[in-house]
């Protein structure tokens, strides 16, 4: 990495971090409506929501049809910093066909991801946003609302999951050349593509605590190959970028398909819940990287004064961050 690119490389850290940070993580976090079709006309309803705290949080409410009856009382848990409510509606001819609304979303930046699995497997995923936070509960969902749905989920997860961006950004500081950087960028995607396909599909199973762990410590690694090549000694990731991007993809895949499965699979178009799922995170990817690219062109036409040192700052900040989320993760086990 060049010594201009410091100071906005610096910069695009600071941004992320205050993605991460605790003010803003409760509007990140989606909300959870989960229906589970227990006969023709009941279902078993869970609703979780984001905790501001261990007694407050975000003031969100299911409001069903109004023939929509509750038969059994809410039943309130809280854990993981979020309040899980569950009881039982009953409503003559079911839900298809009814509206439901999220009471209060358009107050806030978060969104809910709904999810009705019916008596005959089939499944429907919805994701409800403030602007629009009513939806219809469809019969049977057409495959380009299942397209839709998964791709924004892909794109979401991506920008708002940090860790990822970090090791894309680190990536993009160590790789010369848009040449090295385009194959190295195509192993990373080539290989998380991979592992969320078949950890999804239940191919590969592993703990999400290690996975986590590991994806924290391969952006530590990555920041330690900047310092050293830096410093005269370039290692294998700086020679053969595209190698490590692919062996450290495989991990980030596992990551990504943790954050789907919290979210599932429709039974009836499981493969392309899957495919768009992928292709929003790839959106999502390029889209970063794009900005990152447009923001050190623009410092380069601007002719920023740079110091020796100033490369140090984001790299050694990433490397920092990293490595509190490795033993931060590790102690979690």
């Amino acid at each position: 990495m060049r010594c201009r690119h410091g100071l906005v490389a610096c910069m695009l850290l600071l941004g992320l971090l205050a993605m991460a940070a605790p003010a803003l993580a409760h509007e990140a976090r989606p909300a959870y409506l989960q229906l589970r079709q227990t006969d023709a006309e009941t279902y078993d309803v869970l609703w979780k929501v984001p905790g501001l705290g261990e007694d407050k949080r975000l003031a969100l409410d299911v409001e069903f049809d109004p023939e929509t009856v509750t038969t059994a009382a809410p039943r309130v848990s809280f854990a993981n910093n979020a309040f899980v409510e569950r009881w039982s509606v009953h409503r003559v001819g079911g839900l298809d066909g009814t509206s439901i609304r999220i009471a209060g979303l358009q107050a806030t930046l978060t969104d809910v991801l709904v999810r009705l699995e019916r008596l005959d497997g089939t499944v429907q995923t919805i994701r409800v946003m403030p602007a629009a936070p009513e939806f219809v509960i469809e019969a049977t969902p057409g495959r380009w609302d299942v397209a839709r749905t998964y791709s924004w989920l892909g794109v979401e997860h991506i920008l708002l999951g940090v860790d990822h961006l970090l090791f894309v950004l680190a990536l993009v500081i160590l790789v010369s050349g848009a040449r090295r950087l385009f194959w190295t960028i195509t192993a990373f995607t080539a290989a998380h593509s991979l592992t969320l396909a078949a950890a999804t599909l239940g191919w590969v199973h592993v703990p999400p605590p290690p996975v986590e762990a590991s994806i924290a410590l391969s952006i530590v690694f990555l920041a330690s190959e900047i310092v050293h090549a830096r410093a005269g000694r370039p290692g294998l990731t700086y020679r053969q970028p595209w190698i490590v991007a692919f062996l450290f993809g495989l991990l980030h895949g596992l990551g990504f398909a943790g954050a789907l499965s919290e979210v599932g699979l429709p039974a009836n178009a499981i493969p392309i819940a899957l495919l768009f799922f992928n292709v929003g995170v790839e959106v999502g990817q390029l889209l970063f990287i794009t900005a990152v690219l447009a923001v050190m062109a623009s410092a380069r036409r601007l002719r920023l004064p740079q110091s020796e040192w100033s490369w140090k700052l984001p790299v050694y900040g990433i490397g920092s961050v990293a490595a509190y989320w490795t033993i931060d993760r590790i102690a979690g086990f």
